[in-house]
């Protein structure tokens, strides 16, 4: 069993992440990374305009995530419970600002 699971929904362009068996950080961390590169080069993370994140992360593995997803997309957004919305925390391109709320 994995101990952090992430699936992409490309209809929707959410990366679902959460939890799977306990696990220390250091750990996490290099699995997210090797699932990652392979999504990454089976062509199940194809990059482009935005993603967007949805579900529980520790900050080693937020960062990660953000540092892997923003060589692929102009933009990553996290969802927000609170707000029940995404916000865009990283840019790269014109069509987004950190901070905006989308849907």
């Amino acid at each position: 069993m994995s101990s952090y699971n992430i699936e992409f929904l490309e209809e929707e362009g959410i990366l679902k992440v959460g939890f799977g068996s306990s696990a220390p950080n250091d750990q996490i961390v290099r699995e997210v990374t090797a699932r990652l590169k392979k999504m990454i080069v089976a062509g199940e993370l194809p990059g482009g305009e935005i993603i967007k994140v949805n579900g529980p992360a520790s900050l080693p593995v937020a960062m990660v995530l953000a540092h892997k997803l923003a060589h692929l997309y102009q933009a990553i957004a996290c969802f927000d419970p609170k707000l029940l919305k995404y916000v865009v925390v990283i840019t790269h391109g014109w069509d987004y600002t950190v901070g905006d709320l989308i849907d």
